[in-house]
């Protein structure tokens, strides 16, 4: 198994246990190897009292992101801490994506930029998340039923 197989099936093993991301309506585009690209249209309910998209939810695709990247290698990985700058105001009906990009990865500790921009391409938000590895994985690969 390649690693981009690998990246896939454990996608495809966290993303059936993500309630949070689809309820929120993220959606999950890509998944490489230490990268992951996620969406989020901005609906009236994800708006705050100013009529922008609520910076929770910038960050919750961001934070989503991250986590599909740093568990692309069928290792059970977590947020160790991350922290966020809001570059610009996203508005109900903005399509926003979520780009992380692996920087560091080296024995339990990863580093990972995550990019958020509007449909124009213009950066909403950046966020860095510091990742950590603990017991398990995602799929057994040698039982092939769980990579469906």
């Amino acid at each position: 198994m390649d690693a981009g197989q690998i990246a896939t099936y454990s996608a495809r093993a966290m993303w059936a246990r993500d309630d949070a991301s689809k309820w929120l309506g993220l959606t999950l585009d890509e998944v490489a190897p230490g990268y992951a690209r996620m969406s989020l249209t901005v609906a009236k309910h994800h708006t705050q009292g100013h009529d922008m998209c609520h910076g929770g939810y910038i960050f919750t695709l961001a934070d989503s992101a991250f986590a599909f990247a740093c568990n692309s290698y069928n290792e059970i990985t977590v947020a160790q801490h991350n922290t966020i700058s809001f570059l610009a105001s996203a508005w109900e009906g903005d399509v926003l994506t979520a780009e992380a990009r692996e920087v560091f990865r080296r024995g339990r500790s990863g580093l990972y930029d995550v990019r958020v921009t509007n449909q124009k391409g213009e950066a909403v938000a950046e966020m860095r998340g510091a990742s950590r590895t603990i017991k398990g994985r995602h799929f057994d690969p040698d039982k092939p039923e769980e990579r469906t």
